[in-house]
């Protein structure tokens, strides 16, 4: 069923301009839930999410070999800032955001500041790494509650 799902809804996610990361169909007792994760480049707002859900929703309701009669729950979605980071468009869209990432073996923690179409450049305090994708694991954007500006130097401790 979820191959039928992505049949359908993936050409209407397209359509309105949005990409598709992921669908999951499950069962909720007599319910299915259809969840659906889109995203943008420069993210995806509100709005935006409301303008898909209803275009996807009208899909499935239009296709009578997906649900019937049956009923079934459609949530629509963007991703959370624990998806990890697999595709180049994921590391484009997470520029200057720091990583938390496997690279030749070792866990690194660096800020994302390029991405080009041979990989992703990684700054840390040893300097920047440059990767292909296929040598660089799955990122995780680490959440920074007080990151520091471009035109400011970073303070370590103490008053600010």
């Amino acid at each position: 069923m979820r191959s039928r799902i992505v049949a359908l809804v993936e050409p209407v996610v397209n359509a309105a301009g949005y990409d598709l990361e992921e669908v999951s169909v499950n069962q909720a007792g007599r319910r299915t839930v259809v969840r659906v994760v889109v995203d943008a480049d420069g993210g995806i707002t509100l709005d935006d999410i409301a303008e898909v859900s209803r275009s996807v929703s009208a899909a499935l309701d239009d296709d009578d070999d997906s649900f019937g009669s049956s009923p079934y729950t459609l949530e629509v979605t963007s991703p959370g800032v624990d998806r990890p980071l697999t595709e180049p468009r994921h590391w484009r869209r997470n520029v200057g955001r720091l990583v938390k990432v496997s690279l030749g073996g070792r866990s690194l923690t660096a800020r994302i500041t390029a991405v080009d179409e041979n990989g992703v450049h990684l700054t840390d305090d040893k300097g920047v790494q440059t990767a292909s994708f296929a040598e660089v694991g799955p990122g995780k954007v680490q959440v920074e509650f007080a990151r520091p500006k471009e035109d400011q130097p970073e303070t370590k401790g103490g008053d600010q």
